[in-house]
């Protein structure tokens, strides 16, 4: 075979193989071709892309979420603050509470402050049986303020039930009542104190007695475990007074 002969030969055989090619790649189905399919696939994801970033629920939905924490963190503020509140509250609440123990205790140990009169309803008198007979309304009422200061209280539960009945009309009438209640909350006789404390409310309703009679109230109850009883008249103190 002459040079030019298997030139000739090499050339046709050369371009049959690409022919066969391109017409092996056109006889593929575009839903089989891998190529076509890439580019498909990714035309759908930019179009899914292209939705999300255009549909504007998706931008409210993330001012929502904003607003909402700043919410949360405004919430959590007043929380805080309404805690501190509330134990500064509680704190000035035992402070009252110690205040009010100890000025009692100061009354409880000196002669007792004359308040407005009122009058003192029912109950009997025997000549004789006031501590000092013949006395005035003052000296019985001394009298009676130290046998309870000296310990003797049922002596001095007696002498202020007496002085009661016999100057009604006293200055010292609310007085004598608050120690009355006194010398059975001393000796520990809560039930029969209570009402006694409560006729100093009751009855003398203007009288510097009435929040010490309340505190005592409050005290009678908590021994009694009557803990609503107890604590409404505790409540009412720290509001009244």
């Amino acid at each position: 075979m002459t040079k030019s002969q298997h030139s000739y030969v090499r050339h046709t055989v050369t371009w049959t193989l690409i022919a066969a090619l391109l017409t092996g790649c056109m006889t593929v189905p575009p839903e089989e071709d891998p190529v076509l399919i890439k580019l498909n696939e990714i035309e759908r994801r930019l179009q899914r892309v292209e939705r999300v970033v255009q549909n504007d629920s998706l931008v409210q939905l993330v001012a929502r979420v904003d607003a909402l924490s700043r919410d949360i963190d405004a919430l959590s503020g007043q929380v805080e603050a309404s805690n501190y509140e509330t134990e500064t509250m509680a704190e000035r609440q035992r402070e009252l509470y110690r205040d009010l123990d100890q000025r009692l205790q100061a009354i409880e140990t000196a002669p007792a402050v004359a308040g407005p009169s009122n009058v003192m309803q029912g109950g009997t008198l025997s000549p004789g049986e006031l501590p000092v007979p013949n006395g005035t309304d003052r000296e019985n009422y001394s009298a009676a303020f130290e046998l309870l200061k000296e310990g003797r209280y049922d002596q001095s539960a007696k002498a202020f039930q007496q002085f009661l009945v016999a100057y009604p009309q006293s200055e010292l009438a609310d007085n004598a009542q608050y120690w009355l209640a006194e010398s059975y909350y001393v000796s520990q006789q809560f039930t029969e104190a209570l009402p006694i404390f409560q006729a100093v409310i009751d009855d003398y309703p203007q009288s510097r007695k009435v929040p010490d009679a309340l505190l005592k109230m409050g005290y009678c109850n908590f021994e009694l475990q009557q803990w609503d009883a107890a604590e409404s008249a505790l409540n009412r103190v720290v509001q009244d007074y």
